[in-house]
């Protein structure tokens, strides 16, 4: 992973090769947490293209509090609950109905079905609430802190550790019973 501190003074200095650059750390962690919550690969593909449209356009507003992969994903989580709320014909989405949009959307190749473990994860992750499954997601597959999950989901760490070890102890329950 490149130094974030590097990746400002690049955009500061040269735009278009601070942007590469930005792009080359953030494109696929962003694409697949966004993917991850609205689960369409063409969907994950135009919330990512706004997430870095967005961070682009915003990025003298980055204040240096909290780390800047939590600022990206932060931003990438709000487009991604824009275009669930869009598609939802709400003009925005809490994040509490990011489950029931999810499942109401068709997964393309998402999975690879014949893998019955991992239909079972998604399934187990998709029955969650919002705010486990966010919770769940971004320190299991994105590897964030839980000070940085904190920051993106505008919550206290307390309360991230809280609805991840419930997530986990939901997820391993689901795996462990013998429902498809």
């Amino acid at each position: 992973m490149t130094d974030d501190n590097h990746i400002l003074p690049a955009i500061r200095e040269n735009a278009e090769k601070g942007f590469r650059l930005l792009m080359a750390e953030y494109r696929e962690p962003v694409y697949w947490h966004i993917r991850r919550l609205v689960v369409s690969h063409a969907d994950a593909q135009d919330a990512t293209q706004e997430a870095f449209i967005r961070i682009f356009r915003c990025i003298d507003q980055y204040s240096g509090e909290g780390t800047f992969r939590a600022w990206i994903f932060r931003i990438a989580t709000n487009e991604a609950l824009r275009l669930l709320g869009r598609n939802q014909g709400k003009t925005t989405l809490s994040l509490d109905d990011t489950v029931a949009a999810t499942l109401t959307m068709k997964a393309d190749d998402y999975f690879d079905y014949s893998d019955v473990e991992a239909v079972r994860l998604q399934k187990a992750i998709t029955a969650l609430p919002a705010k486990q499954q966010l919770a769940f997601n971004l320190r299991y597959y994105d590897d964030l802190s839980y000070r940085e999950i904190a920051a993106i989901t505008d919550s206290t760490e307390a309360t991230v550790k809280a609805n991840y070890h419930f997530a986990k102890e939901k997820i391993i329950k689901f795996m462990n019973s013998n429902e498809i």
